[in-house]
């Protein structure tokens, strides 16, 4: 069975303490079973992690791509968190490592402040999910496999 990676940016892991009237009260680990769900049903498991470290992102990203040519990730399911906003250096990872890719994000982050309306990760996206809650992940991994079995 081919794997979907769930990665997760920095102060995700604070999703239900964290201005939950702007991320809800659903917490990292609700993201979790909501993700490995959305795997069930698309016939692919979940491999879901979390890191507040940039570096430690890009190093699960390049791992992603070595996965993704050997025929076992179907690809990354990514939010960035703060770092969409900032970070070429993921930018060029997942460009780099050639895995499909798509952005998510818990909030409309373009009806949000003015920084956060671009994203350096959105040219290297295989698609985006914005503003539909953790329920955002579900799509993206949904839009992953049905991009997958179209091609």
């Amino acid at each position: 069975m081919t794997s979907i990676l769930v990665l997760n940016g920095p102060n995700l892991n604070l999703l239900g303490v964290r201005e939950p009237a702007v991320y809800g009260a659903a917490t990292l680990d609700d993201v979790r079973e909501l993700c490995e769900a959305a795997g069930r049903r698309v016939g692919h498991a979940i491999d879901f992690r979390q890191s507040n470290h940039e570096g430690v992102l890009i190093d699960w990203i390049h791992e992603a791509g070595t996965a993704h040519r050997a025929g076992s990730l179907l690809g990354l399911v990514f939010n960035a968190g703060a770092y969409t906003h900032t970070s070429l250096a993921l930018h060029d990872a997942v460009k780099g490592a050639g895995v499909p890719m798509i952005e998510v994000h818990i909030s409309n982050v373009h009806a949000r402040e003015p920084f956060r309306h671009h994203s350096y990760l959105s040219p290297a996206a295989a698609g985006i999910v914005v503003g539909f809650g953790i329920d955002g992940y579900a799509l993206a991994i949904e839009g992953l496999a049905r991009r997958a079995a179209a091609t």
